[in-house]
């Protein structure tokens, strides 16, 4: 069963279609990446599966519960991380987590230990007596997942958690990140930041006009996308007359000659069943007399697996 299910999601705002017929699946203990343009439906999502928003139709449960009935025994089971969190003005860290420790019922020197706990694993013990509101971003931000930490939740459903955050603080939530999913934790990530989305997360789901258009592995979504090998070749001089010799090689389903940052450059897409070795391609044309100064294999990434999926439209 998965920890967190969408059947026909739909949610609208009078004429406006924010979700449309969603349906995704996140198994227990996996880390998915919530992907599309801004306005596509990610906090929507997140924000219906926080119980925070009702859906139009369509269902949305958390291990089983469905949301809009079943709250009350869902919200112990979850934790939301916003992209900005709140703060009560003239708390410290420590009293700050202490209060919220309370609202989900720890009391004594339980809640001692746990306030303790978090702290250590988020790494902001030396912060305890320091007001929220003087923190930075970064720190607000690990403040704001141990908040969620409190009452340990089986899910993290966490909205752009590192946006906004600079380089140094975007590895340290990366890293806490990676601590969560070591533990267990089933998290759903909304980001921008694609190539950290990749480093953290085994599935991913991109979404566009409300509608998910792929939802599965890392891999899968790269191998969706590739549509054949693709080869770029730069060479001295005569760049028209060496893409001309490879559009008659065996194999070569496409060519096209593109500016680059480095002068003209030849991409060349093979077939999927393309004989032979691609390393063949530069002696091939070094023996026809031509100089390469560039031969390399086109690494497809997340970002361009989202580029080539979406079309950039938003509501």
């Amino acid at each position: 069963m998965a920890m967190i299910e969408t059947i026909n999601l739909t949610k609208r705002y009078g004429d406006l279609v924010a979700l449309n017929s969603l349906n995704l699946a996140v198994n227990e203990g996996d880390c998915f990446g919530f992907i599309g343009p801004n306005g596509a439906g990610k906090t929507t999502t997140i924000k219906i599966l926080a119980t925070l928003l009702k859906p139009s139709s369509g269902q949305a449960m958390i291990n089983g519960l469905t949301v809009g009935y079943q709250n009350r025994l869902i919200r112990p089971l979850i934790g939301y991380v916003p992209d900005f969190m709140g703060a009560y003005e003239d708390m410290v860290v420590a009293e700050y987590l202490e209060f919220f420790a309370s609202c989900y019922g720890i009391f004594g020197e339980q809640r001692k230990r746990v306030v303790a706990d978090v702290l250590e694993l988020t790494d902001l013990g030396y912060k305890a007596t320091a007001e929220v509101n003087s923190l930075s971003r970064g720190m607000q931000q690990r403040l704001s997942i141990a908040r969620v930490l409190l009452h340990d939740p089986k899910a993290l459903l966490m909205d752009e958690p590192a946006s906004g955050l600079d380089p140094r603080a975007r590895i340290e939530i990366r890293e806490l990140l990676k601590e969560l999913k070591r533990m267990g934790k089933t998290i759903i990530i909304s980001s921008h930041i694609l190539k950290e989305l990749a480093e953290l997360c085994n599935v991913v789901g991109i979404i566009e006009r409300g509608e998910l258009i792929f939802s599965g592995s890392v891999r899968d979504a790269m191998q969706r996308v590739r549509m054949g090998k693709t080869l770029s070749v730069r060479l001295a001089d005569r760049t028209k007359e060496a893409a001309a010799l490879l559009q008659r090689t065996p194999g070569v389903a496409r060519i096209a000659v593109v500016d680059s940052d480095h002068g003209p450059q030849i991409n060349v897409t093979l077939d999927d069943a393309a004989p032979g070795d691609p390393s063949d391609f530069p002696s091939r044309l070094v023996n026809a007399g031509f100089r390469v100064t560039h031969f390399a294999e086109e690494q497809v990434d997340l970002e361009t697996v989202f580029m080539r999926l979406t079309r950039g439209l938003v509501q």
